[in-house]
């Protein structure tokens, strides 16, 4: 079976890879044969000859074979996107569950493949199937790639204990932990950082990756409207034992260029890898917004909306029971025939035409003013 990265173009990569195209962070990485090492295609190391590399479209497929990620150029700080976007709704609830922790070993399926597959409806097999087709790497790898990517997040941008950044990662243990590390490394995960390790109880602060362009005002207008809490740019949220697995608060505000700057105060480190995927819902940072104005431009009425407002993002809920991919779900069915050509774009297609017709409904209610005045 054809896998996603069988489809990728090498050489196209490549090219990419050797003018560090921006454009394409986060949708491939570069597997080097002679170092055993993967990079993002903007690393700043010199990039091989052509002959020393192949080219995947997930982090878990480099690891899966075998490689180390690159500790210059950082892809656990890579955008979240992939081939899989908008090719396969099982493939991105399982993900979306992953990332919540779902096949950690302090789950509640207990890290369990066959549990997660029944979760989503389907069999095992087919999951592992559909993983190989659309990331080039198997459920557990996809899910031990997370777990290596956050702690390296957490080592070198937190002052956390080795066994805080255990327990916030997702890992089962600190030995399991030290293990791994030093199976990918070759070095315990302590020798990643140069900084004195910290006490327990302040707040985690880490920055979450999304591609630009982002139209911030919007958002924090849409989870205002909604009765987020919102002082300014900055949003926050209590966190529930019942619903977070911890006590504690969170906030998330725009930092620099393509990331977003969370900050997690939690009684619990085992909830963390939940909360960070429920602030990437919210935030929708995992969204194309070069896909999505591509796609979408292809309708003429669409296409001077798209143009007009880059970068617009769906607020996504903190608990998210829906079956369906946010980028699909349309609330709206009187769009249900014409938004069919939007598809895997749908809601972001309504989105748009619902900005336009409030901003229209406004412009004639300021006409009206002047008129009376």
């Amino acid at each position: 079976m054809e896998s996603a990265s069988d489809r990728l173009d090498q050489e196209a990569c490549y090219r990419a890879a050797l003018t560090r195209d921006a454009r394409f962070d986060g949708r491939f990485f570069g597997c080097v044969k002679t170092t055993g090492i993967y990079c993002r295609p903007v690393c700043p190391a010199r990039t091989p000859n052509r002959e020393n590399m192949r080219f995947v479209v997930t982090a878990a497929a480099a690891e899966e074979a075998g490689f180390r990620a690159c500790l210059r150029c950082r892809p656990e700080t890579a955008p979240d996107l992939g081939a899989w976007r908008g090719t396969s709704n099982t493939v991105s609830r399982a993900l979306s569950l992953i990332e919540a922790g779902a096949l950690d070993a302090n789950s509640e399926g207990g890290g369990d493949v066959d549990a997660l597959a029944g979760r989503l409806g389907v069999g095992e097999r087919q999951l592992r199937r559909l993983f190989k087709q659309h990331l080039g790497a198997a459920p557990v790898s996809v899910a031990q790639t997370r777990r290596v990517l956050l702690a390296k997040a957490l080592i070198q941008e937190t002052d956390l204990s080795m066994a805080q950044v255990a327990l916030g990662s997702g890992f089962g243990s600190v030995r399991r932990f030290n293990e791994t590390f030093q199976a990918l490394y070759g070095q315990a995960p302590s020798e990643l950082r140069r900084r004195k390790e910290r006490a327990a109880g302040a707040a985690v602060k880490l920055s979450l990756a999304y591609r630009p362009p982002y139209d911030w005002d919007a958002m924090f207008a849409a989870l205002s409207a909604r009765g987020d809490t919102v002082e300014g740019r900055v949003w926050s949220r209590a966190l529930d034992p019942a619903v977070d697995g911890a006590a504690g608060v969170v906030t998330a505000t725009p930092g620099k260029p393509g990331r977003l700057a969370v900050s997690v105060e939690a009684s619990d480190l085992k909830a963390l890898p939940g909360v960070l995927a429920r602030v990437r819902r919210v935030f929708d940072l995992s969204a194309d917004p070069e896909a999505i104005a591509r796609d979408l431009s292809v309708d003429p009425g669409l296409r001077p909306l798209v143009a007009a407002r880059p970068g617009l993002r769906l607020p996504g809920d903190w608990v998210d029971a829906g079956e369906d991919a946010p980028s699909d779900r349309l609330a709206d069915e009187d769009l249900a025939v014409r938004a069919e050509a939007w598809r895997p774009w749908r809601a972001y297609g309504a989105l748009y035409l619902r900005m336009a017709k409030s901003a229209g409904a406004e412009r004639m209610e300021q006409d009206d003013d002047r008129r009376a005045a």
